[in-house]
Formats: structure tokens, C-alpha cells, sequence
């Protein structure tokens, strides 16, 4: 009992919220009411409130935005029952309101560094009519939230923010229908500000939440439907949306007092390390574990290949792991391809084959080219890492994953449990970039933690990090086109092939065309990244229609205006060449020195790039010496969190565009470190200039991947414009 009711106390401690625990109660994480097809269509309400304590919980369906989209009532983008949770009718968003008045914000959504902390807090503050710091959310545990789905897809804002914002809607609205109903009037004549119902027909009295929170009859009536048609704040009366907060918690992250995944300690706590197989596939043969057994405080487990190690300090944890690896005996791993030998395996195991008719007329006016990605790490600075712990056959687990309910999943068949049996608690953590999607670590610390009957912690190591976790997909792209005599693209085929559909579609119009994805064969595991499949689809096209300019006879940008079909993607376009000075500076000739750019849209938003570049002639190494990018995602929620958000896509972009690359051969991972996997540094850094397009008529977009796409083949433009020699390859690597 006592172990449930501190998954109560935990949580709301977490986000600042006040609470009476006098009473024992009998708590388990949400369960979920079923409709008759299976689907959930909501939380079970009681559920909820043993695991908030008293007061009113307002639950949203994500569905229950109006079903026109624009900034007035932005309506969720809907990509698969993944993206919301369990179907089509999950919960996106939900508001507890305590008898104290505390305003709480509960979502499945996890903070890794996107700002979605303080951009969720803003929707709320707004929709509550209260200021900013009133607000506290509690994220990312899936003993005190609802199933909200993965934070992936650049979905937060445009599914998760709407959602939150009907829901304080609702209890706004609320408020002000008990005043009205209290004080003998229609709701009409009040009016929310400041946290507190008043009305110029009742002077002097007012109506709080915390009231609300009490109101038998407003408990009733939130027992019924959710209304149709809840009003949201127009954006010419945003007060909180729309300005530049900072996140709340960036105080305690740069003086060190934050607490991130890695940093949990429980009492008793042992700290797990896992023998690894020295190439893919290697199966283990046998294996001594007397070695380890023979320290004292250690704790050896083996279950098929799986081995690994806890003991009380790291330290000890990988004398014991060393003592059992000497002892390791691997079977032979199955052949794989070479980082060298990857684009031709490729393409070699494209399913279908490849088309080899090219897609335009004979004796038409065209173009063929090929296009090369690498495989590249995520690199967060705070790898793989979590704490299990298990009591009364209840395991909770603080896991450092974009997908805590994903995990939870993961670790409740692992184990044999029920979901309600696992609780994941995900601190806000040190970055995931698409990387953190699976809960293998959370498993081999549960693993650990049970055979030791303590809890236990387990960190990857950089070297694991390379080697284990999961890279963003190599791609082989196949381009064509044929102009036409007044420089139209009249056919074009874009066929990717391993990494994946993202922006495949060209922003440009064209004639017949051939876009497609075309599965392959991995050599490496991999899977999500930061814009994942559009940053190579991006790379390809916009370097294509580069050389397309030139077989034409045209411009870069005069070609590429002359044919956008997307307005948007031409006013970003417009807007980045005018503030770089591209007129003047691409008809400028110095040695060794180039200007690029390119330009795209994926999720919603809309971004183009003009980059400068010098390349050194004696070893062909390239240095970025300006970036100036422009990004239109709607209307934007908080411009100083949009703008770090952009500035750290174009950033990291920087290390695929110029040098990062997985090498890899025999089955192993050759570059495994940051000494010889350089992702960007300090002194890596360009003149960098962000401008936001703010479309206040237009919903607000995710932000978190799309600034990314159009920096690598810009970079490879201004490359081609210095050297003279075209780039199709990512990293950039001139003859």
C-alpha cells in the first residue's frame, strides 16, 4: 500500500502540487474505459482521482478538436493510433484543479530538451486566464498520466497543445457557468481573468478555482459529455502565447541541480552492467560466471545470451563484468557488409529491383544522378539509462525514452506482467533525437534489479552507444528529370531506397513523376531521427535540382522560384535569399569560396537555407562560415523557444552535412567514440541567422526536425559552387 501511494506523493511533488494523504487509498496507474469496439475513449475517472487526490480532473479526447484547423482552433494532425496513444479516441490532454487551487497539466508527452514543458504550460496559462507560474505539469509518467503517445513526428504542438487547450477551455468555462449559477445570472456577464471569475453585476466578489475544485454541481456536471464548440482564445488576445518565456527549469539545468535519468538514485541502489557480444549477431556459446560470483556484493545473472552484472559501485560493476567477458565464448557472427560495400548492398537488395528505363522520353533534355546518406548516431550527451525497482511484484522504472508508455509496455511482457503492474517515470533528460524509442535498458536494469532483490541502475557507455543503439538509416537515391524547352521539370522520379518516404514529395511542380520508397536490406540497426527520412530525400532533391539549374541554363534561385507550387516554401525561399544577399554574393567569385541554398517542408513547416563555404584545396576539408535560415511553422507559441529549437537543428545538421558517418566492418563498429566520430564542436560554429516567418493565420506547427533538412544540401551546393564539382553524397566529400 505504501509503495502505490508514493507513486501519488511522487508525482505530484514532481510538479509542485499540494495534497492531503491522510487517507490510504488503493492506487494504480490509468486504466482506460473501452468502448465496445476495444477502443479507449477516455480514463477511468476514479483511477485518476486516487492518483491525484481531491479536486476536478477535466479529461480532453484528442479528437475533440474542432474539426476546422486554423490559429483560432487548431485541430490535431492525426498520424496513426501511435502518434495519440491507444486509437483514435485517446486522451491527448488533461487538467487536474486541486482543492487548493493548484492547476496541474498532465500529459504522456516527455520534455528532452524540445521545450515542450513551458510550451504546454503556456496553452494552459492562456486558456486558463491565469499567469504562467501557476501552472505545473507532470509529464511522462505513466502512473499519473494519460497514454498521450510517443514525442515524436514534430506532434506536440500541433496535437498535444490544441488538446491541453480545449481542456483549460472547458474549466474556464466552467468556472465562470458555477459563478454565473451561484450568483443568479447568466454566464454571459463573466468574465475569467487573473485566475478568478468576477462580473461587473456582482462587485466585489469573485469565483476561484480552487472553489471550482469543491463545487459538488460542477463535479457533476463534468461527469457528462465534453462539450462541442468549446471557444479557444483568438490569437489577437493571446497574452501568454505568442511571448518569449524560457523554459522553467533551465535555472536548476545549468547550476547542475537537475536531476536527469541518469542521476536517480534509490536506496540500496546497485549499478548493472551488460556483457556485449563483439560483433552483430555473435551468439554466446558459454560463459563463466564463477569469477564474478566470487566478489562479494556482486550479483551475476544469465538467461540465454543475456549476462550481466550489479554492484555497488560502477567500478566494481566493471571488474565484474571483465572477469566474466575473459571467461566469453562466441560463436561465429553472420557475414555483413562494410561501411564501404553499404550503398551497393543497398541497392543491391532494394526489393522489386530498380527501374532501369529512365522515366523521360528518349532524346529528351534530362538528367540522372545518384545520392549516397551515411549512417549517423543520435550522440545525445546523456546516453541510455535507467533505475528499476521492484516491490510487492510491481516494478517502477525511470527511464531516459521518448516513449514511456512504449517502455512500459516493453518491460510488462518482458516480465509477464499487466501494464498496471509497471510504472515508467521519465525525468526531463538529456536529449533523444529520435534515438530513445525503445526500452532495452529499462529491461536489462528490471532484469538486474530482480535477481538482486534491489534496485538497480543501468547506464550505457558512450562505446554502447555507438555500437548498440540505433542509427539514423543510410540511404541510396536515384534521381531523374527532363526539362522542357521553356525549363519546366516534365518528368521526374525520386526513389529512395532504406531510409524512408519523408519529404519525398517535391515542393516544385513537375510533370509525370515516380516517387516512391523502396525497402532494402539494413546492415545496421536503425530506425527514428531527427526529421529522419526527409533530411536524405531533402539532401538529394535539392542537390538534383541544383544540377538541374545548370542543365538548364538558369540560376539556382530564379529556377527553383520559377517553379515552386508551394507558397509558403517560395516565401521562406524569397525571404532567406533576401536577408543573406544572394543576388550579390552568388554572382561574386573568390577562390575556393561558395554559396548555397536549398529549401524544403515536412510536418507542417516550411524552411530554406543560404549557406557560405570555404574549402581548403590541399585536402578538400569544408568550413560553413555563415548559415542563414528562415522558418515558417504557423503561428508560433514561443518565439525564443522556436528559435533555439531552429539554431540547434541547424547545428546538429552541421555534423552529417560534413563529417559524421558510421564505419563499420566484419560485424563491428570502427569509430565508436567521440575522437573519431567528430560531431560538431565550438569551433564549428558559422555565423548563424534565424528568422521566424510568424503566420498568425495559420496553426502552429512542430519545430523539432524540419529546420533540419535544408542545411546538408545547402552546404553541398556551396561546395559544388567553390569547387566546381558537383556533391552527392552526404557527408559532403569533395574530390
Amino acid at each position: 500500500m505504501k509503495a502505490q501511494n508514493d507513486w501519488k506523493a511522487e508525482a505530484l511533488r514532481t510538479a509542485g502540487v499540494s495534497a492531503d494523504y491522510d487517507e490510504p487509498v488503493d492506487l494504480v496507474p490509468y486504466r482506460f474505459d473501452l468502448d465496445d469496439d476495444g477502443s479507449t475513449i477516455g480514463p477511468n475517472r476514479r483511477d485518476a482521482m486516487k492518483v491525484l487526490g481531491a479536486g476536478l480532473l477535466i479529461a480532453v479526447a484528442a479528437d475533440a478538436a474542432p474539426p476546422k484547423a486554423n490559429a483560432q482552433q487548431p485541430a490535431p494532425r492525426r498520424r496513426g493510433g501511435g502518434a495519440f496513444g491507444r486509437g483514435a479516441a485517446s486522451v491527448a490532454a488533461r487538467l487536474h484543479i486541486g482543492e487548493d487551487g493548484a492547476l496541474t497539466v498532465l500529459t504522456g508527452k516527455v520534455e528532452c530538451g524540445q521545450g515542450a514543458r513551458v510550451e504546454l504550460a503556456q496553452a494552459a496559462a492562456e486558456e486558463l486566464r491565469v499567469p504562467f507560474d501557476r501552472v505545473r505539469l507532470v509529464m511522462g509518467d505513466t502512473g499519473a498520466v494519460p497514454d498521450d503517445g510517443g514525442t515524436y513526428g514534430s506532434l506536440s504542438t500541433p496535437a498535444t497543445v490544441p488538446a491541453v487547450r480545449i481542456g483549460c477551455a472547458v474549466a474556464r468555462n466552467l468556472l465562470a457557468e458555477t459563478a454565473a449559477r451561484r450568483w443568479g445570472f447568466d454566464s454571459s456577464s463573466v468574465v475569467v481573468a487573473e485566475g478568478l471569475a468576477r462580473s461587473a453585476k456582482k462587485e466585489g466578489e469573485s469565483l476561484s478555482y480552487a472553489e471550482l475544485a469543491r463545487d459538488p454541481e460542477a463535479l457533476r456536471l463534468m461527469g457528462g459529455a465534453l462539450p462541442q464548440g468549446v471557444g479557444l482564445t483568438p490569437v489577437a488576445d493571446w497574452k501568454t502565447m505568442g511571448t518569449p518565456i524560457l523554459k522553467p527549469t533551465g535555472r536548476n539545468i545549468v547550476t547542475g541541480k537537475h536531476e536527469y535519468p541518469s542521476d536517480v538514485v534509490r536506496p540500496g541502489m546497485l549499478h548493472g552492467k551488460i556483457l556485449r557480444a563483439p560483433r552483430y549477431g555473435a551468439p554466446l556459446k558459454s560463459v563463466d560466471l564463477g569469477p564474478a560470483q566470487a566478489m562479494p556484493v556482486v550479483v551475476v545473472v544469465q538467461d540465454g545470451d543475456f549476462v550481466g552484472v550489479a554492484a555497488p559501485t560502477s567500478a566494481r560493476a566493471r571488474e565484474a563484468l571483465a572477469a566474466v567477458a575473459k571467461t566469453a565464448d562466441w560463436g561465429e557472427a553472420p557475414p555483413r557488409p562494410s561501411s564501404d560495400d553499404l550503398f551497393k548492398h543497398l541497392r543491391e537488395h532494394a526489393q522489386g529491383g530498380l527501374p532501369s528505363k529512365p522515366i523521360f522520353e528518349e532524346g529528351a533534355k534530362g538528367l540522372r544522378a545518384s545520392y549516397e546518406v551515411a549512417y549517423v548516431q543520435h550522440c545525445p550527451m546523456e546516453p541510455r539509462a535507467a533505475v528499476a525497482e521492484w516491490a510487492d511484484g510491481k516494478l517502477t522504472a525511470w527511464v531516459g525514452t521518448q516513449v514511456p508508455f512504449n517502455v512500459r509496455g516493453e518491460v510488462a511482457r518482458a516480465f509477464g506482467l499487466t501494464d498496471d503492474r509497471v510504472r515508467v517515470i521519465v525525468p526531463d533528460f538529456g536529449g533523444g533525437f529520435g534515438g530513445k524509442h525503445s526500452g532495452e535498458y529499462a529491461v536489462e536494469a528490471a532484469r538486474l534489479a530482480k535477481a538482486a532483490d534491489r534496485p538497480v541502475r543501468v547506464v550505457w557507455t558512450r562505446e554502447e552507444e555507438f555500437a548498440w543503439a540505433q542509427f539514423r538509416p543510410a540511404a541510396a537515391i536515384e534521381m531523374e528529370a527532363s526539362l522542357g524547352a521553356d525549363g519546366s521539370i516534365t518528368a521526374w522520379r525520386h526513389l529512395n531506397v532504406n531510409s524512408g518516404p519523408g519529404a519525398l514529395q517535391p515542393p516544385y511542380r513537375v510533370g509525370k513523376s515516380d516517387c516512391r520508397f523502396i525497402q532494402s536490406v539494413p546492415p545496421l540497426r536503425h530506425g527514428s531521427y531527427r526529421a529522419l527520412a526527409s533530411t536524405a530525400n531533402t539532401f538529394a532533391r535539392e542537390a538534383f535540382v541544383d544540377e538541374l539549374a545548370t542543365l538548364a541554363g538558369r540560376e539556382p534561385l530564379e529556377f527553383r522560384l520559377a517553379l515552386l507550387a508551394e507558397p509558403r516554401v517560395r516565401a521562406v525561399l524569397s525571404e532567406a535569399a533576401s536577408r543573406f544577399g544572394w543576388e550579390a554574393r552568388s554572382k561574386a567569385r573568390e577562390p575556393n569560396k561558395g554559396v548555397g541554398l536549398a529549401c524544403g517542408m515536412d510536418k507542417g513547416g516550411f524552411v530554406a537555407a543560404c549557406v557560405a563555404v570555404t574549402v581548403d584545396p590541399s585536402d578538400g576539408s569544408v568550413v560553413v562560415d555563415e548559415v542563414c535560415q528562415v522558418f515558417d511553422c504557423g503561428k508560433v507559441v514561443n518565439p525564443e523557444n522556436l528559435k533555439t529549437q531552429v539554431e540547434g537543428a541547424v547545428v546538429m545538421g552541421l555534423g552529417p552535412a560534413l563529417r559524421e558517418a558510421m564505419a563499420f566492418t566484419d560485424g563491428m563498429v570502427t569509430n565508436g567514440s567521440f575522437r573519431d566520430y567528430r560531431v560538431p564542436r565550438f569551433a564549428d560554429l558559422p555565423k548563424l541567422e534565424v528568422h521566424l516567418l510568424d503566420r498568425p493565420d495559420q496553426p502552429p506547427a512542430g519545430a523539432g526536425e524540419t529546420p533540419i533538412i535544408a542545411v546538408a544540401p545547402a552546404i553541398a551546393n556551396a561546395v559544388a559552387a567553390a569547387t566546381g564539382k558537383r556533391v552527392r553524397s552526404m557527408p559532403v566529400r569533395p574530390a
